[in-house]
């Protein structure tokens, strides 16, 4: 059976709104979350993601209320991340209202808490998501980064990626730190490494900027398709970016 590609607007939150950077700065306003919420389900999304970008940094818990309000809004399932560091937390976010749950940080410090959040939550409800930028010293060429791209790890990406596909996390969403915002492209070499040696879905993040760069993530195997900044300023609707994936067959919900 094939599988439908999923479109997923991202919300990065700061200070109880969405906000889009480049490379992780220069961050500026995008509106209010539940009525982009609102407003991405009308338009056809497919799943929702909301991101504490400043949480883990400023070691604090992600939003429940935020989350609260958006949940009560969104029509499609809904993942948070941003501040998730152990199965208490996860639980109250999951119990606040979001259908799944992403950790990063703290998932790479403490590899353990992903056993334990997949113990007890059910894998269906983790994604792990994986910062990372280019290293041509290490052996796949992409290295880990930590606290929202802020601290490099020496940590090959893709040897972190198999050893999380290893918990049996069904969804791996790699971001790649030079892409992020930039719109020149996903970072489709990573997108095609995770995709071939781990058995999770793999979402292509940071960097669309045009219809094209979502085919070509298609291609390298991702199969959820996550935006921020061309569907925040409405640079591309979602209806035309499914219609244009369905003209060049790829199997996208109506």
């Amino acid at each position: 059976m094939t599988k439908h590609i999923r479109i997923m607007p991202c919300l990065d939150m700061q200070n109880g709104r969405v906000v889009k950077g480049v490379h992780f700065v220069d961050i500026r306003d995008a509106g209010d979350p539940v009525e982009c919420a609102i407003a991405y389900c009308r338009a056809g999304a497919d799943e929702l993601a909301l991101l504490d970008i400043t949480a883990t940094v400023e070691k604090r818990k992600t939003m429940l209320d935020v989350v609260k309000r958006v949940s009560q809004a969104t029509t499609v399932p809904f993942t948070v991340g941003g501040g998730i560091s152990d199965v208490a937390t996860a639980a109250a976010v999951l119990d606040a209202g979001a259908d799944k749950i992403s950790t990063s940080s703290a998932a790479f410090r403490k590899p353990g808490v992903i056993a334990e959040m997949v113990r007890e939550f059910g894998p269906q409800k983790i994604t792990v998501a994986i910062d990372v930028d280019q290293n041509p010293v290490l052996p796949s060429g992409y290295e880990v980064f930590i606290d929202g791209g802020r601290t490099a790890t020496g940590y090959d990406a893709l040897e972190w990626a198999k050893r999380v596909d290893g918990y049996g996390v069904p969804v791996i969403l790699p971001t790649s730190k030079a892409g992020d915002g930039a719109k020149t492209g996903y970072d489709l070499p990573i997108i095609r490494k995770m995709a071939s040696a781990t058995s999770a879905e793999i979402v292509a993040s940071g960097g669309a900027g045009k219809l094209e760069h979502f085919y070509d993530a298609v291609q390298a195997g991702a199969t959820i398709l996550l935006a921020a900044s061309v569907f925040h300023f409405k640079t591309i609707t979602i209806p035309d970016l499914k219609s244009y994936l369905r003209d060049k067959g790829v199997s996208v919900t109506s």
